[in-house]
């Protein structure tokens, strides 16, 4: 058995990838829901009703969706360059900080500005210190060839290990009765509420805004072009005249800004300071999202939903019938594994005793 080239991929096998690779997780996943002796319809409806079920379920699935598909537009854009940007979670984590120091820290009064002014710094300082973060990673594999695999993994380790260092010192909130947390933003700054009585709030508005404006980017601009061609075969792109280190750089400041940029509206959308478990891991889901949206931005809208509403559902699911939440892991998991095995067999198709399979 081998692997061969196909000499066409279809663009209705592309798009069709990704919806088969999460069925085939869903039988999968059946497995697992089966051994644990928990009735399987029952289980896949309450899971479905937990994340989509009613208003409020939905609100929650949204809420939880604005960061994962921040994270996923900051996965999409590196990958599409083939720069494997593994520290969305640190770059999150630093935008976080850097909203706080600029819209909490002294309440905000070392700056007097009107809270509009004030909000769009935070957000740009938010974005600046996520983009820094990547930009050393890329610069090292740009000029050197350093693997940024490692590194941006590790930087997560160093950012969060900063967070901790700043959460119990100089931006520790002094009215947390000992607990490691940041101040609070000016109320100001918070985003507002979509719908009453809910948690979703207006970062979903800039999360469909950005959406749309990244597709735009790679499809009709000429940094959008450089950018494909990167990612496509950077020594060819290199000889047909592309600025290839420059537009490596451009990646680095648009992911890890878009990274940053999550942080700043999950603190003034959601949390309101920084604490060191703000975040489940968004910037790691994000992979499994660009990934799921086969690094399409407009994608990354239904991936991002769809895996807030398996890990939402799962807690409702979980009290119901015992299956324990994990079970949600092992969804978003292995949704990852076959999504990559599904878009393999678009591009191979496997070869048997010389004839093809």
């Amino acid at each position: 058995m081998r692997l061969e080239k196909r000499t066409q991929t279809s663009k209705l096998a592309l798009m069709l990838a990704p919806i088969g690779a999460v069925v085939f997780t869903l039988l999968v996943s059946s497995l697992l829901v089966l051994w644990a002796g928990a009735p399987l319809g029952q289980t896949y409806g309450l899971l479905f009703k937990g994340g989509f079920g009613s208003v409020f379920a939905l609100s929650e699935t949204l809420t939880r969706a604005i960061p994962l598909i921040l994270t996923g537009l900051a996965a999409t854009v590196a990958f599409r360059a083939r720069l494997f940007n593994i520290g969305a979670e640190g770059q999150l984590y630093a935008g976080a900080l850097a909203a706080v120091a600029v819209g909490g820290l002294h309440g905000g009064e070392a700056f007097a500005l009107a809270p509009a002014l004030l909000f769009v710094l935070m957000l740009l300082a938010a974005a600046l210190a996520g983009a820094l973060l990547l930009l050393g990673p890329a610069l090292l594999k740009a000029r050197l060839g350093v693997d940024e695999v490692v590194t941006t993994l590790l930087l997560n380790f160093i950012m969060l290990l900063f967070v901790s260092l700043m959460l119990d010192g100089p931006m520790k909130d002094p009215t947390a009765m000992g607990w490691p947390q940041s101040v609070a933003l000016l109320g100001e700054l918070e985003l507002s509420k979509l719908v009453p009585q809910t948690r979703i709030h207006t970062g979903l508005l800039w999360a469909i805004g950005l959406s749309v404006a990244l597709w735009a980017l790679l499809k009709y601009t000429v940094p959008g072009f450089d950018i494909r061609a990167t990612g496509a075969n950077a020594g060819a792109a290199a000889f047909a005249g592309v600025p290839v280190t420059r537009t490596v750089v451009l990646v680095a400041l648009l992911s890890g800004g878009l990274a940053g940029f999550a942080g700043a509206i999950e603190v003034a959308g959601r949390t309101s300071y920084v604490t060191l478990d703000m975040s489940p891991g968004y910037g790691y889901t994000g992979i499994v999202i660009a990934m799921l949206a086969a690094l399409n931005p407009l994608g990354v809208l239904a991936a991002g939903v769809f895996v807030a509403g398996v890990l939402v559902g799962a807690d409702s699911m979980s009290r119901a019938v015992g299956v324990p939440t994990y079970i949600a892991d092992v969804i978003v998991a292995a949704s990852l594994i076959s999504v990559l095995v599904a878009t393999l067999l678009t591009q191979y198709r496997v070869v048997l005793r010389g004839k093809a399979a």
